[in-house]
């Protein structure tokens, strides 16, 4: 049997093979409970084949450590409740299931929940968080310690086979960190002082919920940071927590999260390097004889049992390997492995978090959405002929999901290949890994016979010949050209994209969508020895995006002396001899600086490719109308509302208007679903 198919034991838990998906706060909490939404998330792995789900990412223990990612809050018994219909429906599908628990101190904000003060070890401010914390007095230490305590008992009672207590970069690390604790008391000096209040939690908790139940520690294996805590020190911190006999399992990650970049090292992103800390884990196993468990961009079962194999860890963290496919583990049993749908570290769940929204897959539209949308597609009563005209994201999950549906499916792609705008996301070597989205989408359709026509513009006439019984129309968008003086001079992101343009020179990009495309179009340009200035109206770079993703990508262009302005859009381009003279307004005073520049790239958007839409609509059973209730509520969204009407008609992606690749695959899962 492969080692990472296994079974486990921590404590007296047995689980069933050796993958996990480790804590993390998808902000589905309502009220701060695990409400529908959560379980059937959690479910779905477990249905899946997954040996243990952690939930409950940073969830709170008190008032004073506030949510402000939408985490759980275990601090009142009213969660109880909530967390036995969780760990039921779980337990159910025959997983595993554990809980972190924790005080945030400084890791939040003071304006939020009930505006009562950040607290800390010491008056340190973090970059991320931003809140300057109270010096915690020796009434707060106590009060926490109660709170921990309290909250592991509401998790026992609540189900569960374990918990966690996050330790790093959140209170108890706080105290650990040489960096965030400055006191001079018994709390603070010496390494044995630090961990006081980590140890005393520890001990109090194991003595609430007995000896049997399943206690991890999340804790750093090296800080990566000047004055933070170094590998040597983790491996003591490490070793001085074990020699408690109360810690069962420790949950072992790399770095600091204390500002974007920092967090973009606990959760790689694309364009950072792949699974660089497993000699890290290693250190820490070799050093104890507690199991351990590592995550941190394992996104492929091969990796997973190298690390397995190789003794790096006992058990392999692969979050967001689950949010991608949470069926990874039984499709991998079923020797299905080549169907996974694998993570390729879009960043898209991570950093909706951290920007107030709740996590969604970019690849995998199901994913949270588990109570209106299916991982698994049943197969149709009835088979139809279904026409797919347009072969981008939103065509390809269309074509699959009716084939997947037992439907006859043609897809119709005007130019070459298939990928539309996909291909030219994956162009650099920042968003490259988006290369695997088109290959995993063509590969299932070539895998379930869809016939793919390429090279081919279909018109109305053609599509009425054929007698289909739906009808989609993902034929994209255009570049949308600047509405200014000279724009004629300007080129489009998709003529750099493309190859049809090859720049050097002195170049200016102006963008004013504020998403990926911006520095994937510089990321390009900048390879060439091109002196390449980024301009946005926003006030700041890839403003529509999160903090890991936009971190990894400014750093990278920064590495390549991109220069970066902002809060100026283009107002006028003219030919200046053989270069060209640029006028930029500053959106708040309005005043004009001209810049000279051998190119001026525009990156502002799409214009929806929709005629035949527009033709065909009048034809349609369904005068071309969702129902967005009936779509909202995972609801049949054709009505028939032209009874002389040959066929149902749906127009997604950016045939819609421009948006992004997770919105085409939601267009086309939830609409192709009632196919």
């Amino acid at each position: 049997m492969n080692d990472l198919l296994k079974p486990f034991t921590v404590n007296s838990l047995t689980l069933r093979n050796r993958i996990v998906s480790t804590a993390h706060a998808p902000a589905f909490a309502e009220e701060g409970h695990p409400r529908k939404r959560y379980r059937l998330y959690h479910e779905e792995k477990a249905r899946g084949g997954i040996g243990l789900t952690m939930i409950g990412g940073s969830t709170n223990i008190a008032a004073d450590s506030p949510s402000v990612f939408g985490q759980l809050y275990a601090g009142d018994d009213r969660i109880i409740p909530w967390f036995q219909k969780l760990t039921d429906g779980v337990h159910q599908q025959g997983a595993a299931i554990m809980c972190q628990l924790t005080h945030m101190g400084r890791r939040t904000a003071w304006d939020d929940g009930d505006w009562l003060p950040v607290i800390a070890p010491s008056n340190v401010r973090e970059r991320a968080h931003r809140a300057f914390p109270k010096v915690m007095e020796s009434h707060d230490i106590d009060r926490v310690i109660e709170d921990f305590l309290r909250a592991a008992v509401r998790c026992q009672e609540g189900g569960f086979d374990g918990i966690e207590l996050l330790v790093h970069s959140h209170l108890l690390g706080q105290f650990i960190s040489p960096i965030t604790n400055k006191r001079n008391d018994d709390y603070g000096g010496s390494l044995e002082n630090r961990l006081r209040l980590t140890k005393t939690v520890l001990e109090k908790v194991r003595k609430a919920v007995g000896q049997s139940f399943v206690i991890s520690l999340r804790l750093t294996g090296d800080e990566l940071v000047q004055g933070g805590l170094t590998a040597d020190e983790c491996v003591a911190v490490a070793q001085s927590l074990e020699a408690t006999g109360h810690a069962d399992l420790f949950n072992i990650l790399v770095g600091a999260p204390y500002d974007d970049l920092g967090l973009a090292t606990w959760v790689p992103p694309m364009g950072m390097e792949a699974i660089p800390n497993l000699t890290v884990a290693k250190r820490i196993r070799d050093s104890v004889n507690i199991p351990i468990l590592h995550a941190g961009g394992i996104s492929d079962l091969a990796t997973a049992q190298h690390a397995i194999a190789g003794n790096h860890m006992d058990l392999v963290g692969m979050t967001r390997a689950h949010m991608a496919d949470p069926h990874l583990v039984n499709k991998w049993v079923q020797g299905q492995e080549e169907r996974i749908r694998t993570c390729v570290g879009l960043g898209y769940c991570v950093d909706r978090v951290n920007q107030g929204k709740a996590a969604v897959c970019g690849q995998n539209a199901a994913t949270g959405r588990e109570e209106f949308l299916s991982h698994l597609i049943t197969v149709a009563k009835e088979v139809k002929q279904v026409a797919v005209i347009g072969g981008g994201p939103a065509g390809l999950e269309a074509a699959r999901v009716c084939a997947e549906k037992g439907h006859v499916v043609t897809l119709y792609e005007a130019s070459s290949e298939l990928g539309g705008q996909l291909k030219l996301a994956s162009q650099g070597q920042i968003r490259r890994s988006m290369q695997a989205v088109t290959q995993w989408l063509i590969s299932e359709v070539t895998h379930l016979g869809v016939n793919v026509v390429l090279n081919h513009y279909v018109d109305a006439e053609e599509v009425l010949s054929w007698n289909p019984d739906v009808v989609f129309v993902a034929t994209g968008g255009w570049p949308e050209a600047p509405d200014i003086p000279g724009a004629e001079l300007t080129l489009s992101s998709w003529d750099v994209l493309s190859d049809k343009a090859r720049l050097s020179g002195e170049i200016i990009i102006f963008d004013e969508t504020g998403d990926q495309a911006g520095s994937v179009v510089a990321d390009v340009l900048s390879q060439h020895d091109s002196s390449v200035t980024w301009v946005t109206p926003d006030r700041s770079l890839m403003h529509d995006l999160g903090p890991t993703t936009s971190s990894v990508a400014l750093k990278h262009l920064a590495q390549r002396n991109v220069g970066f302005e902002c809060l100026n859009e283009l107002a006028w381009v003219q030919r200046a001899g053989n270069r060209l003279s640029v006028g930029l307004r500053n959106v708040l005073t309005d005043a004009i600086q001209t810049k000279h520049a051998d190119y001026v790239v525009v990156e502002r958007g799409l214009t929806p490719i929709d005629e035949i839409y527009f033709e065909l609509k009048d034809q349609s059973k369904n005068l071309g109308q969702l129902e967005n209730t009936a779509l909202i509520q995972g609801e049949n969204p054709f009505n028939v509302l032209n009874a002389q009407g040959r066929f149902f008609l749906a127009r997604i992606g950016d045939a819609v208007t421009g948006r992004n690749l997770h919105a085409a695959l939601l267009d086309a899962l939830r609409v192709s679903t009632f196919v």
